[in-house]
């Protein structure tokens, strides 16, 4: 197939790459004979080395094998950004079991989803969660809690024998006292990297039932190291801001996976929301990679105190989940000095596919996601039956395919067949390529707006109405309407020195000189917040329900 994007390639990339067939838990074990006293993770004062780091793991795996989890067994995570979360990871690979991590902001019902349909055997969470967990525990196959200390970093401590406090709950395991337990020397269970999962990470928090993507460790391994390569990472000398919640695939690979794979320390940020906890963690450990979403970076530059602190460390910062607005990455790049470029992936990749080149300023283009990364093509597909490529410039259907995309669906034949059609994966964002190869989402298919017979999407709308001084945040939906079928309805939370001063009218009137009349807001609604997930997309489909409500 044709690849535009080849004429601008970044120099120091290579088109294709030689991975190492290796398993996450080897990646890990590389690394400690690398970097053995370098140090793995920092979290608020406390640093633990590479090599404590795969020691914790080996006794978490001993552990787990210890409570009779065998190879593909499932073990759930339900835990924020610490580092237990790394440590249970790590574990529960090395013994050739398969991750399913859940997010810790979900309560009873939608933990019990996920539980029920991984079956998981085994659950690593926080004293501050466990009551969720037991509120549904009867209806899962959940055989084992394991309970952390939340707010306590007990596990650079390697001594057998120190004094604990009781253990929490008479049902549940200490996980420090099953790290500080000696047993047999660990042996990590043999993996075979192109076959065996290593995860089960559920998708679909934004448009329906949560589905369980299943990503085998070749998958996670080699986008790891397409998204070290793409960025340039210098082994060893990078330090990683790990805001991104760990749980989601976009912070699992590039916050934790990519450090460990590039033995790079990653500061651990337990809540991303904590705009003062990043302004400090910048301050003390002067990160050089900070990977996020538009979110994180508009609350940095609108933070009061901004200019007393020094950004001046961060060398590349990519942005995802969703659309980065052009003012966002202007105002970013001139706060920091560094580059901040859009990217774009899925779970359903591991999740990188696309990023903007990085060698040269020039080649990257605002609004759009960038050009396929190594070893990974992608075109254009028609909407109605997706099979034929559509000609540059024209909206279809992103489909990609490459080494990093997932095996299938977990229990789900129906929804697997939809989304991988021979080796291509349907990703359902509306797209356009245009002739140099660069691709820019139009939205999801399920999110177009249709005004008597016109298309329009929700994020030309919002990155118009970014642009108004008085915008801090902005959503798009449809919304019904007797004369034209759908009307355009923006949600807009103003920034704090407008609120009260600026009217609909003027917003409504402001995105009608920029652009055809019928895309503007028809409606526009102020808001305190607009709802998100916890990695910061703005959930339409919440907004679209509360019109019902």
């Amino acid at each position: 197939m044709e690849k535009p994007w080849l004429k601008n390639w970044p120099r120091y990339v290579p088109q294709t790459i030689e991975y190492p067939e290796i398993s996450l838990g080897e990646v890990l074990e590389r690394s400690a004979e690398e970097a053995t006293e370098k140090t793995a993770i920092y979290y608020h004062d406390t640093g633990l080395t590479f090599k404590d780091l795969d020691e914790l793991t080996n006794r978490f795996g001993d552990s787990l094998r210890i409570l009779k989890v065998r190879k593909n067994d499932r073990v759930a995570i339900y835990l924020p950004n610490l580092p237990q979360f790394v440590v249970a990871y790590y574990g529960i690979l090395k013994t050739g079991a398969i991750a399913v991590t859940v997010s810790p902001l979900y309560k009873e019902r939608e933990l019990g989803i996920i539980l029920s349909d991984s079956e998981a055997k085994v659950i690593v969470t926080s004293n501050q969660l466990y009551r969720y967990v037991q509120l549904i525990r009867q209806k899962t196959k959940i055989e084992h809690i394991i309970v952390t200390e939340g707010n306590a970093l007990a596990l650079n401590n390697l001594s057998p024998h120190y004094d604990k406090e009781p253990e929490p709950h008479t049902d549940a395991l200490d996980m420090e006292s099953l790290l500080t337990t000696r047993t047999e020397p660990f042996e990590p269970a043999k993996i075979k990297p192109k076959t065996d999962l290593a995860l089960l990470q559920y998708t679909g928090g934004t448009t329906g039932t949560p589905k369980g993507v299943m990503l085998t460790h070749y998958n996670l391994v080699v986008n790891a190291a397409q998204f070290a390569t793409w960025l340039q990472m210098r082994p060893g000398l990078e330090v990683h801001l790990s805001a991104l919640p760990l749980f989601h695939i976009y912070g699992m690979t590039t916050s934790m996976n990519v450090p460990i794979y590039t033995w790079s320390p990653m500061i651990l940020i337990p809540d991303a929301r904590d705009t003062n906890a990043i302004l400090r963690a910048i301050d003390k450990y002067e990160p050089t990679i900070f990977c996020g979403v538009p979110g994180m970076y508009i609350s940095l530059f609108n933070h009061p105190d901004v200019r007393m602190h020094n950004l001046r460390s961060i060398r590349v910062c990519v942005s995802g989940a969703i659309g980065l607005p052009v003012e966002v990455q202007r105002k970013f790049e001139e706060l920091t000095g560094g580059r901040l470029v859009e990217g774009y992936g899925l779970t359903e990749a591991s999740p990188v596919t696309h990023v903007n080149p990085l060698d040269d300023r020039r080649k990257n283009r605002t609004g759009s996601i960038g050009i396929p990364i190594s070893d990974t093509d992608a075109k254009i597909v028609g909407l109605e039956k997706g099979k034929r490529e559509v000609p540059p410039q024209t909206a279809g259907e992103l489909v990609v395919r490459g080494p990093q995309v997932m095996v299938s669906y977990w229990n789900n034949p129906t929804e697997s067949k939809m989304v991988l059609r021979g080796e291509w994966l349907h990703t359902g964002d509306i797209a356009t390529m245009d002739p140099d190869g660069y691709f820019r989402i139009v939205d999801r298919k399920k999110d177009m707006i249709n005004i008597s017979g016109l298309k329009v999407w929700p994020r030309e709308v919002e990155e118009v109405l970014y642009e108004h001084p008085a915008v801090r945040e902005a959503a798009v939906i449809g919304v019904p309407d007797q004369a034209s079928g759908e009307a355009v309805k923006a949600f807009v939370v103003l920034r704090e020195e407008y609120r009260g001063k600026i009217g609909a009218e003027e917003i409504s009137v402001f995105c009608k000189e920029k652009m055809a009349s019928y895309k503007a807001p028809r409606i526009v609604e102020f808001q305190e917040s607009l709802p998100k997930t916890s990695v910061g997309k703005i959930l339409r489909r919440e907004l679209r329900g509360s019109l019902t409500e």
